[in-house]
């Protein structure tokens, strides 16, 4: 059991090393994007909301 978490280790640390990480302002740039992204979307889906809150009341 102890030999298969260490051989566990072992091969999760060489598989990291191989992981292309990004860089700071990489990472920056793809972080505004799902923000801004996520922004454009709830905005989207807000102004269908209201719209179709509005409708419904015009029937009710």
């Amino acid at each position: 059991m102890f030999n298969k978490f260490t051989t566990y280790l072992k091969e999760t640390k060489l598989e990291m090393k191989k992981v292309n990480w990004p860089t700071r302002p990489e990472t920056s740039r793809y972080t505004i994007t799902v923000i801004a992204v996520s922004l454009g979307v709830a905005a989207i889906l807000g102004a269908f909301d209201f719209i179709f809150t509005s409708l419904l009341q015009l029937f009710i």
